[in-house]
């Protein structure tokens, strides 16, 4: 793809390694361009070897764009549909005898391979968000019984920031008992208790790429993050174990050029053989990258094809509206004999 346009940051930051909240990144046959404004030129221009660096005319940045594409004199452009609104794009695009081409999710599918540079930033990002898990278990653990989860949450905040060293992939998901029933649940007053069940689900950016994990675990004044968990109540028991072992026939099925919905497949029958099929209510994966969720989807319906050095969630969960959730999730990078957990 010769000629395109770019507004996201991420997929800015993809082509030339800056990025800002008021850019365009435009590619014009052998030649780039990145266009900005006069807060961000100077840093730019000292960051970005591979395009030009332009200051909008008067702060247009579309102004700008719509200039050099008229003066290359191209006849198509691709872009993003999902990143324009339909002002900007007409705008971008009034009165202009270019063809512009629909290719939605273009940047994401050129950074669905990751490189080995790529790789080892998302395997220091998963570790480090494994160590703010256990940093969290233990902290936890010593507020004891009585904790609200919106002071939880606050507390999980800031040990995954390590003070301020790193950013966070979205905001973390604390929940107990009941409210772990909702998938993206928010925090509430709801207290932690002997007993309780707990779900964690968080992740941290190492030099803008992202960690995704969840967890969840039996308190019996103790938290512990790990795999094997003991619940004193059998119901929560058996829906804990029959996740666990859709996320391994799911870690199973990952290998080089088997179709992505086929683990998803393989996590699914799980939990439909155990009788809890109507309560796995998301994909069993995503992609992770500069983005948390990126390219491959892990659904029943993708027609993805797995290859060596993606990086995706395996995380199978089993919800059961007003009693309690479960969910068990890992990122992935795929290698030539299947997949490694990253962290």
């Amino acid at each position: 793809m010769n000629n395109y346009i770019l507004m996201d940051e991420n997929a800015l930051f993809y082509e030339c390694g800056f990025s800002c909240d008021n850019a365009l990144f435009l590619k014009l046959g052998s030649e780039a361009f990145f266009i900005t404004d006069g807060r961000y030129t100077t840093e730019a221009s000292s960051l970005i070897s591979n395009a030009h660096v332009l200051e909008g005319d008067r702060g247009d940045l579309l102004k700008t764009a719509r200039l050099l594409m008229r003066k290359s004199k191209i006849q198509t452009v691709a872009y993003n549909p999902l990143e324009w609104n339909v002002e900007r794009f007409a705008k971008l695009s009034e009165k202009l005898s270019i063809t512009f081409q629909k290719r939605p999710n273009f940047s994401q599918q050129k950074r669905i391979i990751k490189t080995e540079d790529e790789l080892r930033k998302l395997q220091r990002a998963a570790q480090f968000g494994k160590e703010a898990f256990d940093a969290f278990a233990k902290h936890l653990s010593a507020l004891g019984e009585g904790v609200d989860e919106k002071r939880a949450f606050f507390e999980a905040e800031m040990l995954l920031k390590r003070q301020g060293s790193l950013g966070l992939s979205f905001e973390p998901i604390v929940a107990f008992d009941a409210n772990a029933a909702k998938p993206h649940a928010l925090p509430t007053d709801s207290t932690l208790q002997k007993g309780s069940l707990v779900l964690m689900d968080a992740g941290v950016k190492y030099e803008r790429y992202c960690s995704d994990r969840t967890r969840t675990a039996f308190f019996d004044g103790t938290l512990r993050f790990e795999k094997e968990q003991h619940f004193s109540d059998t119901q929560r028991q058996k829906v804990y174990d029959t996740v666990l072992k859709a996320q391994e026939m799911a870690l199973k099925a990952v290998k080089v050029g088997v179709k992505a919905s086929e683990i998803d497949k393989a996590a699914r029958e799980v939990i439909e053989k155990a009788g809890y099929g109507r309560y796995f209510v998301h994909s069993t994966g995503h992609g992770v990258g500069l983005d948390i969720h990126e390219l491959p989807v892990i659904s029943a319906r993708s027609q993805a094809i797995i290859e060596e050095n993606m990086v995706f969630t395996i995380e199978p969960g089993i919800y059961l509206p007003n009693q309690f959730g479960v969910r068990i999730e890992d990122t992935i990078s795929v290698r030539s004999n299947g997949a490694e957990i990253m962290g």
